[in-house]
């Protein structure tokens, strides 16, 4: 018995996949992803790179003369919608557990904090309500649902690039004006600042009306011209949802039902980019103005050390094609690969294979001081081949129920903020392409819902996980100052307290 219909088939070749694909993704569902087999810690002066203040000083005086004649690009993922970061209100309006009535009760009282006050009092005026009324008279329920639902604000629904984020004295800005200031700041090439953003197609036409509004501003206040792009998750990397038996999961109508395969499917976003350098990072990691100084400058040193680190890979590379590489040579290449990049070569260590190694996309990553934060960490994980290589892994990656690998885990120090900085160009000028230098292994199944049936749920090699497994991949330590995330709405109260 065929296992998809003709209407299947169609549906999937609709979709910008083939049957293969959809069959080998159910057999992946049957066989799991491996977990992450991990060698130890990255740690500082293994693995993790620690600037000397003199470093960092003559990096950013320098940034700007080494990318004087590079195109430089800011790359933000921000099509999440921002349902996560109201968690606990969605809480208090559904269920008005006891236990979350002293958060409720706090957001009351802060609540004129908030940049999105004055949104949410006109909101409720529009319905006839006095928000200040009632919020003395303390229902908060009804103040939730302003805020969150679409009879007023619709946060609950909208992405976290279009809410306000930041109260300034003359202003309120969103996550994404702030992203048009920080690329002022460094990603500034000659005037020109562009900035690319990764999209859901329901919002497209707000983030597109956001744009229209505010980028005049910006230019003017700071001098520049803003290239704005955006871009959806292509629907050919969606994934097939499987039953808790992995056959393919089927919606009421008897249809497959595809997902988004989560911010991994963005590696093919970034395929599509032209820069010389990218900087990738989130959008709900920004900081008010005031603030911002450690951030600008050590972005400035991150890209800088980049090119420093890309201008020696170029000059290997190129003396690799000219030939003539004799054993001194050679073994200048190869010092240079473990201890600069921290490439570990194995037993082949030929000109061959180093060239092999060179020539491959370059990410830069900021790493912060675990204190505690979620997020992926940096360790140094042996390949099925036994070579190492240092790769940022998800807790969900790890073996838990190994000593070994949890012991491991409890011994990182940092951990990554999604601050990179990327060299996606080879020593030629040509662009990479990205997708080949994925790791496949580093998937990862979730248990999901629909429509209260349970079903399982798969994500593609996160986007500075796995789809990035095979780049050269240099870890430098940055101040926690530069890691400024909103995780939830109770963020936005205290970094808006003056």
């Amino acid at each position: 018995m065929e296992l998809f219909s003709i209407q299947d088939q169609e549906m999937i070749k609709g979709h910008g996949c083939d049957v293969a694909q959809v069959e080998q993704q159910l057999k992946r569902f049957a066989k799991g992803f491996p977990f992450a087999c991990l060698d130890r810690a990255a740690v500082i002066d293994d693995g993790i790179v620690r600037l000397s203040p003199d470093a960092v000083e003559e990096i950013e005086a320098d940034y700007e003369q080494a990318t004087a004649k590079l195109q430089l690009l800011k790359f933000v993922p921000a099509s999440g919608a921002a349902t996560r970061m109201f968690k606990d209100l969605f809480a208090i309006l559904t269920d008005d557990p006891e236990a979350l009535r002293p958060k409720a009760m706090a957001f009351l009282q802060d609540l004129p904090i908030y940049p999105f006050y004055e949104d949410l009092t006109a909101a409720m005026k529009n319905a006839g309500l006095d928000l200040e009324q009632v919020r003395q008279e303390g229902d908060y329920r009804l103040i939730i649902r302003y805020l969150l639902l679409e009879e007023g604000l619709n946060y609950g629904n909208l992405p976290k690039g279009m809410l306000a984020f930041h109260r300034y004295e003359h202003e309120i800005r969103t996550s994404l004006e702030e992203h048009l200031v920080e690329a002022a700041l460094y990603a500034n090439n000659g005037g020109k600042c562009q900035l690319h953003f990764t999209i859901s197609p329901a919002h497209q036409e707000g983030f597109e009306k956001l744009v229209r509004s505010v980028v005049p501003k910006y230019e003017a206040r700071y001098g520049v011209t803003y290239d704005i792009t955006f871009s959806v998750q292509d629907p050919a990397t969606d994934t097939v949802a499987a039953n808790p038996d992995n056959t393919p999961f089927r919606d009421e109508n008897g249809n497959l039902l595809f997902r988004p395969a989560g911010h991994g499917a963005l590696i093919h976003n970034l395929n599509k980019m032209d820069a010389d350098i990218v900087f990738v990072k989130n959008i709900d990691n920004v900081i008010t103005e005031d603030r911002i100084a450690p951030t600008i400058r050590y972005k400035k040193v991150l890209a800088g050390y980049l090119v420093q680190l890309q201008q020696c890979i170029f000059s290997y590379l190129k003396r690799i094609e000219e030939g003539g590489v004799d054993e001194m040579l050679l073994c200048e290449m190869l010092d240079f690969a473990e201890s600069e990049l921290q490439i570990s070569m194995g037993e082949d260590c030929s000109v061959e294979a180093l060239y092999d190694k060179l020539n491959r996309p370059l990410r830069i990553c900021g790493m912060v001081k675990n204190e505690g934060e979620p997020g992926g960490g940096p360790f140094w994980v042996r390949d099925t081949e036994g070579n190492c290589s240092l790769q940022i892994v998800e807790s969900s990656q790890i073996d838990k129920a190994n000593d070994q690998q949890r012991d491991i885990l409890e011994h990182a120090t940092h951990f990554n903020p999604v601050d990179l900085v990327c060299a996606i160009k080879d020593y030629k000028g040509h662009k990479f392409n990205l997708p080949d230098f994925v790791d496949p292994e580093t998937g990862f199944i979730s248990s999901k819902s629909y429509n209260g049936r349970d079903l399982k749920a798969m994500e593609l090699p996160g986007l500075w996980n796995g789809a990035m497994s095979n780049w050269i991949t240099v870890f430098v330590e940055v101040p926690i100052e530069t890691f400024n995330p909103v995780k939830t709405v109770f963020d936005l109260c205290k970094r808006n307290k003056r």
